[in-house]
């Protein structure tokens, strides 16, 4: 995970997993976990906005709640499939 202040945003971020064969991820909800805290704290903020500025990024809406973080933004449907239980 590389991320920095962001101009436009309060950060922005990009996130690699080669190691498990994801060159790089569009956007980033658990990765985004640990970086809310960190990037709250920073800022002296509670409510920020993110951008993951990867090839397919998006923006996201991300609120810290000590424990607890939550997250908004737009979803994209990238996968239709069907579950078969034996």
């Amino acid at each position: 995970i590389v991320t920095a202040k962001g101009k436009e945003v309060d950060f922005v971020s990009r996130c690699f997993y080669p190691q498990v064969g994801v060159n790089e991820d569009p956007v980033t909800g658990s990765a985004h976990t640990t970086m809310i805290p960190y990037w709250s704290k920073t800022l002296n903020k509670v409510h920020l906005s993110a951008k993951q500025i990867s090839k397919r990024g998006g923006h996201l809406t991300c609120e810290y709640q000590g424990k607890r973080v939550v997250i908004g933004g737009e979803g994209k449907l990238y996968l239709v499939g069907t579950i078969e239980i034996a």
